[in-house]
């Protein structure tokens, strides 16, 4: 599936979009140039999904936590990890068995660790500086 969008608020309505199939344990595994839309598109899953609170990039602290809503969203952001083993030092296992969705940027750093099923979502900027091309394969719209 493409879809294209022209502001940042159409992006977070992609991911609030994508964020009503979601089910217990699934994964988003974002690819995209930084600045292109991934904390965007991720802030729309955590509304999608009844998330109140204000969502940021975790870049300095790898993973931000978000209860509250139908499911909660765990937030990666696998930029300054050098492999999959470091994924597993930080608890990856028990943040899939928790039951909530992980949304990981970066996610070609950490490939080897990620599941067939994983939904892949590639954020790419388009023709102008607010138009995004996404593209989710996988997972429930497939």
């Amino acid at each position: 599936m493409e879809i294209v969008t022209n502001s940042p608020a159409e992006t977070e309505a992609a991911g609030a979009d994508l964020a009503a199939r979601l089910t217990p344990g699934s994964v988003i595994a974002f690819t995209g140039d930084l600045g292109a839309g991934k904390t965007a598109f991720t802030r729309g899953l955590a509304r999608g999904l009844g998330v109140e609170e204000r969502v940021t990039s975790p870049t300095f602290t790898i993973v931000n936590e978000y209860e509250g809503g139908r499911l909660p969203l765990f937030h990666f952001d696998m930029y300054r990890l050098g492999s999959a083993d470091e994924l597993f030092d930080i608890g990856w296992e028990d943040y899939l068995a928790r039951g909530g969705v992980c949304a990981v940027e970066w996610s070609e750093n950490i490939a080897d660790a990620l599941e067939e099923d994983a939904i892949r979502v590639d954020i790419r900027r388009g023709e102008h500086d607010d138009q995004r091309i996404i593209t989710i394969t996988g997972g429930p719209q497939s």
